[in-house]
């Protein structure tokens, strides 16, 4: 059980609903599909999440034994031997999974592999990180509509953009996590980008729910704020923890909610991302 502990907070399993969110999104967006390739479009979603955050962690020991020695490796969980296997082993049958699901999803899969692996390698160093993982959930979001019955629609791009656009926001407070120093308001306009989407687009009964969705989004967006602007006490991993499970509302305001059980699966998939970051730490 100590094990699996160490493999869950290797992967950051308490974000798998969100990348769960963002393919159920995509696929819903491009008009669904049969459920076994939705199937393996979560698994093989699941297994790249996985690599690219045990190879983060494998690319950054350096870094966690100065900074982080309470992470897996330098605290003797595991070894830095055992973490580069798994996370290559996750890498290749993520890639085989995706690929199987068409030409189109083949390629989006591999700019959603070399964009993971590219930020793993440079993050640390290089400015514009957040925007590689941007382009992590964008590939992802995209790969999903890709393998829907009406493949990548017009919406389904715009809705990739914002919501990457909200990962750039978001990551740019976890950059300040273990690097202190000033924030600024500007990452704040980034993650309104998906609210101002939903208000342009929405029409006659998608409205309503837009707004509704748009309101529950930017309630809980200002709720994780607060712990890094408003409050005496800085906590930057606790909104950024809020602000991860905060990509789940991102997605339903994508389809404006949807039908009553499809904003249910969201509000589930909200809920588990909540309830495990509790158990798991989500940076």
């Amino acid at each position: 059980m100590a094990y699996l502990r160490t493999l869950l907070i290797l992967g950051r399993a308490s974000n798998l609903p969100t990348v769960w969110s963002n393919c159920l999104a995509g696929w819903l967006l491009g008009g669904g599909g049969a459920p076994e390739i939705f199937a393996l479009l979560i698994l093989g979603s699941t297994l790249l999440y996985l690599a690219g955050m045990f190879l983060n962690d494998a690319l950054d020991v350096q870094f966690d034994r100065q900074y982080r020695p309470q992470r897996p490796i330098p605290s003797g969980a595991i070894s830095e031997r055992a973490v580069w296997q798994w996370g290559l082993g996750f890498l290749v049958l993520g890639l085989f999974l995706l690929s199987s699901l068409g030409r189109l999803t083949t390629i989006l899969t591999i700019l959603l592999a070399a964009s993971l692996v590219i930020y793993d390698l440079v993050h640390k160093g290089f400015s514009l990180s957040p925007l590689l993982m941007a382009a992590c959930r964008l590939f992802l979001f995209l790969a999903a509509g890709s393998c829907s019955f009406d493949g990548v629609t017009g919406l389904t791009v715009w809705s990739a953009l914002a919501l990457a656009s909200y990962i750039v926001g978001l990551s740019y407070l976890a950059r300040k996590e273990s690097r202190p120093g000033a924030l600024q308001y500007w990452p704040c306009l980034f993650l309104a980008a998906p609210i101002v989407l939903a208000l342009i687009v929405n029409r006659g009964a998608y409205q309503v729910r837009g707004v509704l969705v748009s309101a529950i989004l930017g309630v809980w967006i200002l709720k994780s704020l607060q712990h890094v602007y408003w409050l005496p006490q800085r906590n930057v991993g606790r909104s950024v923890s809020g602000l991860l499970a905060g990509i789940v509302l991102v997605d339903a305001l994508a389809i404006a909610g949807g039908s009553p059980w499809t904003a249910l699966m969201f509000l589930g998939l909200f809920g588990l991302a909540v309830i495990f970051q509790r158990v798991i730490p989500a940076t």
